[in-house]
C-alpha cells in the first residue's frame, strides 16, 4: 500500500507546485496555475483555425481558459512560462498572464561586491528572494495593473511596490531613514516598475474590434449574413445601420471614459519632488522614479502626493478629501521611535493612518519638528498606491451578481435549442420533400436564428439608459449602471447619522463644566455671555485640529464651532517669533478677560475614530508649564480621568442630553510635567493620557434634516428596513432614530453589550431593556444604568429593536456568531462603528440575503458604500468615485428616488425581455407552418415586424415613468418564476391556437388555392380550380392563403403582448403616460388594419399577400381582438394579481427562501425571544452560549 500513499504524496505535491493563491484573504484574491506552452499542441490549434475559419480562435478569445488548455500543459508554477488565473468569488472568471523575466545584469552591478551577498540592503525584501543568481534576472507577472515577482525560497509569487509591513517602527527609521543607495533605487526601479498610475487612452480600433468580436454582434453578423443571402436586404440593412449606431456610441462613450479617466490622473504623473538617497543628498527629481523606501523632502509648499508616504520628521496638514469626502485639513504626525519589534502598523493599532500621507491627497500645510525638515518614507508606488487602489476599482470593477442577468441567459440558451429543434424540422421536412442540400441547409439555419432575437441583450439595456437619464434630471449620477436594476430590490437601507440623517453642523447649545467631582451650573452659550477663562475654556481653545490656511481657519465643523464659541483667534504661526510650526491662538475683542497672553499648540494627538479622542500639548506664552487637554467621547474621555474628578452623576446627566438628541462630546485636563530636555513632540500618547482631571461636558445641537422623517416613513411604509450606522454615542444615535421615527415611540429597545473575555472570564454578553427614567451608578469609577425588572415587550418579532456599539459587534462576530443572525433581524442602530464594521456589518446583511442600500456622507462610509447592492454619496468629493451612486442632493430623498427608478427600470427590463422571447416565438410559429409546405413571410412581412413594431417598441416600451408611491413590495427578481413562464407559455399557446388554426381553416374555404393568382380577389361563393391554376402558375415561396392569414394574425398579436406586457401600477406609471409609445402602438395598429383591408394592389403587391374576401378579414380582425380580451384578462387578472399568488402560496405551504425570512419565523415560534435582563456567556470559545442564572435575579438582592 505504501506505493499507493506515494502516488497520493506526488499527487498533493505537484498540485501544490502547481496551484497556488494570490492576495490570499483580500478582496482581489485570486487562484493561480501554472502552463507551459507545448509547441505540438500549439501547432494542431493553428490547423483548427484555419479549418474552422477561425470560429475555434474566437471561442478561445471568449473562453482564454480553453485556450490556455489546449495550448498548455500543467505545470509548476516554477517552470510556468504562462500563468491561468481564476477568481474566487462565485463567477469564478478567468484570464491568462505570460510570465516575463527583468533583466538586472543592465545595471552592472555585482553580487560579489556585496559582502552578504544581497543587492537590497533591507535582507526582509521580498526583492532578495526573486532574484536569480547569478544571471540576476527576476520572473514577474502583471496583473491589474499590479506587478508579482517570483519569490524563489517560498515558491509563490508576491506583490512588488511596497515596503514589507513586517516592518517595526524603528526599522523604518533605522533602515530607511537616510534613504536609498543609487544603485538600490534603479534595482527597485526595475524591479518594482515606475512610480505612475497610468491609464491608457485606447485606441479607437481596439475599442472597436473588442466591441465587434462581442458575443451578441457575432451571432448577429452570422444572422445578417444568411439573411443578406436569403434577399432580405432591406431588413439587414436596417439593422446593420442600428448596430453601427449603436457601437459607435458605445466605443464613443467608452473613448471618453478611457480620456476623463487618463487626465484625471495623468497630473499625478508629472509632480516635481524632493527626494533624499544616501550617497547623493537630497535633489529634485520627477515623481515617476520614486520606489518604495525612498526619503521625501517636503518643503512649505502644497504638493500633491505623487505617492503613499509615511512620516518620519515632522507633521503635516493634508486634505484627504479624494479619499474620505470631506475637504477639512487632517493633521499628521510623525512615525514614533518605538524600540519593540512589533510591525508598525500594529504599534499604532487601528490609528496607523495618521502618521501616512496618502496618495492624491494634498499637503497643505508641513510643519518641521526641530531635527530638520519634514521627511517622509515612500511605502507604496503607482498602483499600489490609495488612489492606485480607487483607479483599479474604477477599471476592474466587481461584476454585478442579479439573478436577472443569470436567468437571461438561461432563457437565451432555453431560445437557443427551440432553434436547434427548428433546425431539425427543416432537415427532416425538406429533406421528405426532397429539396435541394444547400435550400435545406439555408432554411435550416435561417429557422435556427428566429427563435433568439438579436437585439435581446441591447433592449434589456435601454431600460437601465432611460432610468439612468431619469435620475441624472433628478442630480443623481450612475457610474455602475448595472445596478439600476438591483435598486429595484432594495428591502434594507442603511444610513450614516451626521450629515445623512442629520444636519452637517453643530450648533453650540451649551457646557456643562464640573468642579469638585459635582457639575455646575450651564453655560448657555444662546445667551451671548463670553466664556468664562478657566481650563473649560482653554480646552474648547486649544484642543482641536484647526488651522489657519491663506488666513482663514479650516477644520472638522465641530473644531470650528467649539473655537469659535470662545471668541478667540488664531495667529498665523510666522507672526511670532520662535514659533514658526505652532498654532498661536489670543483672546479675541470679545472674550471674556483672560490672564494669559495666549496659548501655543505645541503637539496634537489627532482624532481617530478609533480610538474616539484627540489631545494637545499646550504652553501659555511667556511660561514654562506644559497642559494636557483632551477631548471626545465622554464615556472615553472618563475612563482616562482620575475617579475622584468624575461627577457621581456623570451617567445620568449624560444620558439627559443624549436622550435629547444632543451631541455631547466630553472635556478633560492635566498639567504636564515635562523635562527641559525632553521634545515636545516625541511624546508618547501613551504615557501621557493618563490621570487626566474632568472639565466638564460640552453640548452641541445636531438637528433632523427636515427630509429624514418623511423619507424614513415612505420606506417603512414600503416595508423597506432603515439601518443606522454611525460613529456617534449609542445613546445619542438611539435618540435620534426614535425622534426621525426610525423606531416607533411605543417600540422597546432592547440594549446589547458585549464585552471580550478576561482571564478565566468568557466573553459575555448582556441584554438591558433600555429604560429612559432609571439611573444608577456603578461601584468606583465604572458606570452603568441599572435597568429596573420589568415586564417583558410583546414578543412579537418585529416589535422591539436592538441597538448595540461597534465594540460589542466586533465581540459578537467573533465569539457569538450563531447569535449574530438572530440580532441583524431586528438591528436598528449600530453606533461608535469604524469603517471597517460599517462594511462588515453591510455584508453580513447581505449574507442574510438583503439586498442592501447604503446611504452616507463619504467620510468613513466609501467601504460600506462600495460593498453594498446600491451605495449613494452624499458627497461630491472624488471619493464619490467608490460609490456606485452620488447625489448632489444632499439628503436622503434620492433613496427612494433611486429605489423607485430601480423598481421601474426591472419591470420594464421584464417587459421587453417578455416582448421579446415572444416576438422571437411568434415568428418561430409562423414560419415553421410556412415550412411545412416550403414556404416563408415575405421580405416586407417580415421588415414590418421586426423594425415597423419590435424596435420601436423596445426603444420606448422602457419610456414609462416610475409611479410615484413606493408599494409595499417589490418587483420580482426573477425571469425564471412561475408567473413569467405562466404568462409566456400561455401566450405561446394563445398565439399556436390562433396561426395554427388560421394555417388550418384558411385550407378549408371554398376560394383556397395552393397556388392562387396575386391579381384580384377570390369570390366566397366561387370555387376556384386548383387544377386550371396549377396549369397557369408556377408555386410561389411567399404568395400563400396561409402567410396572408397568419401575418396579420401575428402582426397584430406582436403589438397586443407589447400593450398587455406594459403593465403601469404599482411600479410604473399607466401606460397612456408614455406618450410616444402608446402613439406608436396606435399608429402601428392603424397601419395592420390599413393593410389587412386596403384592397390596394400595390400595397398587395409590396408586401406579397393575397387578397382575401372582406368577409375573411374580418374574421382576423375578431380573432385578433378575442386574443387580446384573453391575453389581457390572463395576465393582468390572473397572472398580475398578487393576491391570488399569496393564496396559491399558501394552500402550497411555500415560503421564502431568504435567510433572513426563515430566521423571522423560527425567532416568530420562539418564547424566550428576546432575551432581557440577563447575561450570555461563551463557552469554552466555542460560539456555545449558556445563561449566568445568578444574573437573573441580581437585581432584587
Amino acid at each position: 500500500m505504501r506505493w499507493i500513499e506515494s502516488i497520493a504524496l506526488r499527487g498533493e505535491k505537484s498540485w501544490q507546485d502547481h496551484h497556488a493563491v494570490l492576495n490570499q484573504g483580500e478582496e482581489s484574491e485570486l487562484e493561480i496555475f501554472g502552463y507551459k506552452t507545448q509547441r505540438s499542441r500549439k501547432a494542431l490549434c493553428i490547423v483548427g483555425y484555419i479549418l474552422s475559419c477561425g470560429a475555434l480562435l474566437l471561442l478561445f478569445y471568449w473562453k482564454p481558459a480553453w485556450d490556455v488548455w489546449a495550448n498548455c500543459a500543467p505545470c509548476s508554477l516554477q517552470d510556468a512560462d504562462l500563468v491561468l488565473l481564476r477568481t474566487t468569488d462565485e463567477f469564478q472568471r478567468y484570464t491568462r498572464k505570460k510570465v516575463t523575466w527583468t533583466d538586472l545584469s543592465t545595471l552592472t552591478v555585482s553580487v560579489s561586491d556585496k559582502p552578504d551577498g544581497l543587492l537590497i540592503a533591507d535582507k526582509d525584501s521580498i526583492i532578495n528572494r526573486a532574484i536569480m543568481k547569478p544571471e540576476l534576472k527576476v520572473r514577474c507577472i502583471q496583473v491589474q495593473k499590479i506587478r508579482y515577482i517570483w519569490d524563489i525560497s517560498a515558491k509563490q509569487f508576491h506583490k512588488v511596490g511596497s515596503l514589507e509591513d513586517s516592518n517595526s517602527c524603528n526599522d523604518m527609521h533605522q533602515k530607511f531613514g537616510a534613504g536609498l543607495t543609487r544603485e538600490e533605487q534603479n534595482i527597485r526601479r526595475l524591479v518594482c516598475g515606475p512610480n505612475a498610475i497610468e491609464i491608457e487612452i485606447r485606441p479607437i480600433w481596439k475599442l472597436l474590434f473588442k466591441e465587434i468580436l462581442n458575443p451578441f454582434y457575432v451571432f448577429q453578423a452570422f444572422t445578417l449574413t444568411l439573411w443578406i443571402t436569403q434577399g432580405y436586404v432591406e431588413y439587414s440593412v436596417a439593422i446593420i445601420i442600428l448596430s453601427i449606431i449603436s457601437i459607435s456610441l458605445t466605443v464613443f462613450d467608452l473613448r471618453q471614459q478611457s480620456v476623463k479617466l487618463h487626465n484625471l490622473v495623468e497630473e499625478h504623473n508629472r509632480v516635481q519632488v524632493k527626494a533624499c538617497t544616501k550617497d547623493e543628498g537630497c535633489k529634485t527629481l520627477e515623481s515617476h522614479l520614486l520606489v518604495p523606501g525612498d526619503v521625501l523632502v517636503l518643503e512649505g509648499k502644497k504638493l500633491s502626493l505623487p505617492c503613499d508616504a509615511v512620516l518620519i520628521d515632522g507633521g503635516c496638514i493634508v486634505n484627504e478629501g479624494m479619499l474620505t469626502g470631506e475637504s477639512i485639513p487632517v493633521t499628521k504626525t510623525a512615525l514614533p521611535h518605538a524600540d519593540n519589534t512589533m510591525p508598525w502598523k500594529t504599534h499604532s493599532v487601528e490609528d496607523y493612518r495618521r502618521h501616512v500621507l496618502f496618495c492624491g491627497t494634498e499637503v497643505i500645510q508641513t510643519k518641521p519638528s526641530g531635527r530638520g525638515p519634514v521627511r517622509a518614507v515612500v511605502l507604496q508606488t503607482g498602483f499600489n498606491t490609495a488612489k492606485g487602489d480607487l483607479v483599479r476599482s474604477i477599471l476592474y470593477p466587481k461584476p454585478v451578481n442579479f439573478k436577472l442577468y443569470r436567468d437571461a441567459f438561461k432563457f437565451i440558451v432555453g431560445l437557443a435549442v427551440i432553434g436547434v429543434l427548428g433546425l431539425i424540422y427543416t432537415v427532416c421536412v425538406y429533406a421528405y420533400r426532397k429539396q435541394s442540400v444547400s435550400d435545406t441547409i439555408t432554411m435550416a439555419l435561417l429557422l435556427l436564428t428566429v427563435p433568439v432575437p438579436p437585439a435581446i441583450p441591447a433592449a434589456l439595456t435601454t431600460a437601465i439608459v432611460y432610468a439612468q437619464r431619469r435620475l441624472k434630471q433628478k442630480k443623481i449620477f450612475c457610474i455602475s449602471p448595472q445596478r439600476i436594476n438591483i435598486c429595484g430590490q432594495i428591502n434594507l437601507v442603511c444610513f450614516d447619522k451626521t450629515g445623512t440623517l442629520t444636519e452637517d453642523g453643530l450648533d453650540l447649545w451649551g457646557v456643562i463644566p464640573s468642579e469638585g467631582s459635582r457639575f455646575q451650573n450651564v453655560h448657555s452659550f444662546t445667551s451671548g455671555a463670553p466664556l468664562p477663562w478657566g481650563p473649560v475654556c482653554g480646552a474648547m481653545a486649544s484642543c482641536h485640529s484647526l488651522a489657519l490656511l491663506d488666513g482663514k481657519i479650516q477644520g472638522d465643523p465641530l473644531d470650528l464651532k467649539m473655537f469659535e464659541g470662545t471668541n478667540w483667534e488664531m495667529e498665523d504661526p510666522s507672526d511670532t517669533e520662535g514659533l514658526d510650526s505652532c498654532i498661536v491662538i489670543k483672546p479675541g475683542p470679545n472674550a471674556s478677560n483672560a490672564p494669559v497672553e495666549g496659548i501655543v499648540i505645541l503637539h496634537q494627538f489627532p482624532f481617530s475614530s478609533a480610538l474616539q479622542r484627540m489631545a494637545v500639548v499646550t504652553q501659555e506664552v511667556g511660561k514654562n508649564q506644559y497642559d494636557l487637554y483632551m477631548k471626545g467621547a465622554p464615556e472615553m474621555v472618563a475612563s482616562f480621568c482620575r475617579p475622584e474628578t468624575v461627577p457621581t452623576d456623570f451617567v445620568k446627566e449624560l444620558q439627559v442630553y443624549t436622550t435629547q438628541g444632543f451631541r455631547v462630546i466630553a472635556l478633560a485636563h492635566k498639567a504636564l510635567n515635562v523635562g527641559k530636555d525632553v521634545a515636545v513632540d516625541s511624546l508618547e500618547r501613551e504615557d501621557v493620557e493618563s490621570g487626566l482631571a474632568f472639565l466638564g461636558l460640552l453640548i452641541m445641537e445636531n438637528r433632523l434634516k427636515r427630509e429624514t422623517k418623511p423619507v424614513l416613513e415612505e420606506l417603512s411604509a414600503a416595508r423597506i428596513r432603515s439601518v443606522m450606522v454611525t460613529g456617534d454615542n449609542l445613546q445619542t444615535a438611539v435618540t435620534v432614530a426614535k425622534n426621525s421615527e426610525m423606531i416607533p415611540k411605543s417600540s422597546p429597545v432592547i440594549l446589547i453589550e458585549a464585552n471580550e473575555p478576561e482571564g478565566t472570564t468568557p466573553a459575555s454578553i448582556t441584554w438591558q431593556l433600555m429604560e429612559e427614567s432609571k439611573q444608577a451608578t456603578a461601584e468606583t469609577n465604572e458606570v452603568y444604568v441599572d435597568i429596573e425588572t420589568r415586564t417583558p415587550p410583546d414578543r412579537d418579532v418585529h416589535s422591539h429593536h436592538f441597538a448595540m456599539n461597534g465594540k460589542s459587534y466586533q465581540v459578537i462576530v467573533k465569539h457569538f456568531s450563531s447569535l449574530l443572525p438572530k440580532i441583524l433581524v431586528n438591528g436598528t442602530v449600530f453606533a461608535r462603528m469604524s469603517p471597517n464594521q460599517k462594511s462588515s456589518l453591510v455584508e453580513e446583511f447581505q449574507n442574510l440575503n438583503y439586498y442592501v442600500g447604503m446611504c452616507g456622507d463619504g467620510a468613513n462610509d466609501c467601504g460600506a458604500l462600495k460593498a453594498a447592492h446600491a451605495g449613494i454619496s452624499l458627497s461630491e468629493q472624488e471619493a464619490s468615485v467608490a460609490s456606485p451612486f452620488t447625489s448632489q442632493i444632499p439628503n436622503i430623498e434620492c433613496v427612494p428616488e433611486l429605489i423607485r427608478e430601480g423598481r421601474a427600470a426591472l419591470v420594464a427590463s421584464f417587459a421587453v425581455f417578455k416582448y421579446l422571447t415572444l416576438y422571437g416565438l411568434i415568428q418561430f410559429i409562423g414560419t415553421s407552418l410556412l415550412f411545412w409546405q416550403l414556404q416563408i413571410f415575405g421580405n416586407y412581412q417580415y421588415l414590418i415586424e421586426d423594425v415597423g413594431i419590435t424596435l420601436l417598441v423596445c426603444l420606448t416600451m422602457s419610456l414609462t415613468h416610475a409611479y410615484p408611491k413606493l408599494a409595499p413590495y417589490r418587483p420580482p427578481g426573477q425571469l425564471i418564476s412561475p408567473p413569467l413562464l405562466l404568462s409566456i407559455v400561455l401566450n405561446v399557446c394563445f398565439t399556436t391556437t390562433i396561426l395554427f388554426g388560421g394555417f388550418l381553416l384558411v385550407k378549408q374555404q371554398p376560394w383556397y388555392s395552393e397556388t392562387p393568382n396575386p391579381r384580384g380577389c377570390p369570390q366566397p361563393l366561387a370555387p376556384v380550380s386548383t387544377a386550371t391554376t396549377n396549369a397557369t402558375h408556377v408555386p410561389s415561396s411567399v404568395l400563400s392563403y396561409e402567410g396572408t392569414t397568419m401575418w396579420p394574425l401575428a402582426t397584430i398579436n406582436c403589438i397586443i403582448i407589447a400593450f398587455v406586457f406594459s403593465k403601469g401600477k404599482p411600479f410604473r406609471k399607466p401606460i397612456y403616460t408614455n406618450y410616444i409609445f402608446s402613439l406608436f402602438l396606435l399608429l402601428q395598429l392603424g397601419i395592420c388594419i390599413f393593410i389587412l383591408f386596403a384592397d390596394i394592389d400595390a400595397v398587395y403587391r409590396g408586401m406579397e399577400l393575397l387578397c382575401t374576401p372582406t368577409m375573411w378579414r374580418v374574421y382576423i380582425l375578431i380573432t385578433a381582438l378575442v386574443t387580446f380580451c384573453v391575453s389581457f384578462v390572463v395576465e393582468d387578472l390572473v397572472l398580475q394579481n398578487r393576491r391570488l399568488w399569496l393564496l396559491i402560496k399558501k394552500c402550497f405551504g411555500f415560503r421564502s427562501k431568504s435567510q433572513y425570512r426563515k430566521w423571522q419565523r423560527k425567532l416568530a415560534t420562539d418564547p424566550t425571544w428576546p432575551p432581557l435582563q440577563r447575561t450570555d456567556f461563551a463557552e469554552n470559545g466555542k460560539n456555545e452560549i449558556y445563561t449566568n442564572p445568578a444574573y437573573e435575579h441580581s437585581e432584587e438582592k
